[in-house]
């Protein structure tokens, strides 16, 4: 999976999405860091180096299984996806 630069999105809406995705969801910085965001400490880690007052400024999400690729899409483009 190749991934998509998302821009100053809300942390804890893709924790939450990280959290009910089915496979591994990747944060890629622009220092070179891949987080993979299902882990706690790597949220926390995230956390105090890649985001700014709770927003991300630019980064690289990957999504290993393509649905959860394309519910982070309609997340990113739309502020939901179809998964409550």
């Amino acid at each position: 999976m190749a991934g998509f630069e998302i821009h100053n999105f809300d942390f804890s809406k893709l924790i939450k999405f990280a959290a009910q995705a089915k496979g591994d969801v990747y944060l890629h910085t622009p220092d070179g860091d891949v987080l993979n965001l299902k882990s706690r400490l790597t949220q926390l880690m995230a956390l105090s180096s890649a985001i700014d007052w709770g927003n991300i400024g630019s980064a690289t999400v990957v999504c290993k299984n393509p649905e959860d690729e394309s519910r982070l899409f309609r997340l990113n483009l739309y502020g939901n996806d179809d998964k409550k």
